[in-house]
Order: C-alpha cells, then sequence, then structure tokens
C-alpha cells in the first residue's frame, strides 16, 4: 500500500473539515449557496453577487478556506504518489496550505495592484470575483476527487492526468465565461489586460514549475 493509516486519518479529517466549511457557507446564505453551486453552467451568481462585492466577504471568505484545504490535500496525494512516500504530518500540510494560500492571496493583491495602476479597475475586480468563484467550484469539487483517490482508486499517473485534465476544464471553462462577460470591456482595453494576463496569469506559473522542476 502507498499510504498508511496516520496519513488516511489526517486526509480524512481534513476532508471532513472541508465538508463542515462548506455546510457552514450553505447555512450562512442557503440562496447564494444554491446559485453558486450551479455556477458552471450559469452566470445568475456572477451576474447578481459581483455587484455586491466586499474587500473580505464571509461566505467567499469560507469557500476559499476549502479550497486551501481540499487543494492542499490533492497536492499531497499526487506529492506520495511522485515520491513514493507513505509520510505524511500535520505540520507538513500546514506548511502547504500556508504557503498555497500566501500565494493566491498575494497573487491577487498584486492583480488589484496592477489594475489600479492601469486604471482597470472594474474590469480587473469583476473578473477576479469570477475567477475566484470558479476557484473555489474547484474547491468544492476537489472534496469527492480526494476521496475517491484516498478510499476508492489506487492513484497512478493516468488517474491523476484524468483528475487535472478535469480541474483544468473547469477552470478553463471559468475563464471562457469570463471573457465572454466582459469582452466589450476587454477589447477597449486589450493592450493592459494582455499585459496583465502575461504578468499574472501566465509569467507565476511558469516560475513555480521551474523552481520544481529544477529542484
Amino acid at each position: 500500500m502507498l499510504r498508511n493509516i496516520i496519513s488516511n486519518e489526517l486526509f480524512t479529517v481534513l476532508i471532513v473539515i472541508g465538508l463542515v466549511i462548506v455546510a457552514i457557507a450553505k447555512l450562512t446564505d442557503p440562496k447564494r449557496f444554491d446559485d453558486f453551486i450551479i455556477v458552471l453552467g450559469n452566470t445568475k451568481y456572477l451576474k447578481i453577487y459581483s455587484k455586491d462585492q466586499k474587500f473580505f466577504d464571509k461566505f467567499d471568505g469560507l469557500l476559499f478556506s476549502n479550497l486551501i484545504l481540499s487543494l492542499s490535500v490533492f497536492c499531497f496525494i499526487i506529492y506520495q504518489y511522485l515520491t513514493e512516500s507513505n509520510q505524511v504530518s500535520i505540520n507538513t500540510m500546514f506548511k502547504l496550505a500556508f504557503g498555497i494560500g500566501v500565494f493566491i492571496l498575494i497573487k491577487v493583491l498584486i492583480e488589484r495592484l496592477i489594475g489600479s495602476l492601469f486604471e482597470i479597475d472594474s474590469l480587473i475586480d469583476q473578473y477576479l470575483f469570477q475567477k475566484i468563484s470558479y476557484k473555489n467550484f474547484l474547491g468544492i469539487l476537489l472534496l469527492p476527487i480526494n476521496a475517491l483517490l484516498l478510499f476508492s482508486f489506487q492513484p497512478t499517473l493516468p488517474i491523476i492526468y484524468l483528475m487535472i485534465i478535469l480541474l483544468l476544464i473547469v477552470n478553463i471553462i471559468g475563464l471562457i465565461s469570463s471573457f465572454k462577460t466582459h469582452q466589450s470591456l476587454i477589447k477597449t482595453n486589450l493592450f493592459y489586460f494582455i499585459l496583465y494576463l502575461c504578468a499574472l496569469e501566465i509569467a507565476p506559473y511558469v516560475i513555480l514549475y521551474k523552481v520544481f522542476v529544477t529542484k
């Protein structure tokens, strides 16, 4: 077996915490949660709630917390498979979750700063709201995916690739939806938006890839 009982117990606790967080988000605002859960095929949620954006939103904050936990578990499952390791600790998971959370938050803050510098605040704010909404949706999608990888399927390279492709497809659908929604604004600010995409949507992931590959 690739994973031992201790690892599974820790992962199980994290998955349960994620489920509790999602349940709290639903209890906090049932109507909004019902609109959010169909965001992939319906832009109603984005149109309604993008108008009431706040710097800190409790609903988004809860779903973002689940995203960090779920993404950390998913990344560590892949790490375990690639390194053939069956050891995991709370300290390691905390560092991984902290790193992912800080990376995403710093990226969002820089994106808002650049939006202000290019004077396209409204475009960037709406775009970020949609992007964060789709990422939070991925966090919910990762809950059953992590459970399947832990308790139903022995992780293999094809299965891991399949799960990653599925997550990428969902993310791409979200990006295409965002571009369609704001295509008129994007056209009038096309040069700045291309700079934004290159600097903050492509470059950070290329740098991360280079860092991990060189290691």
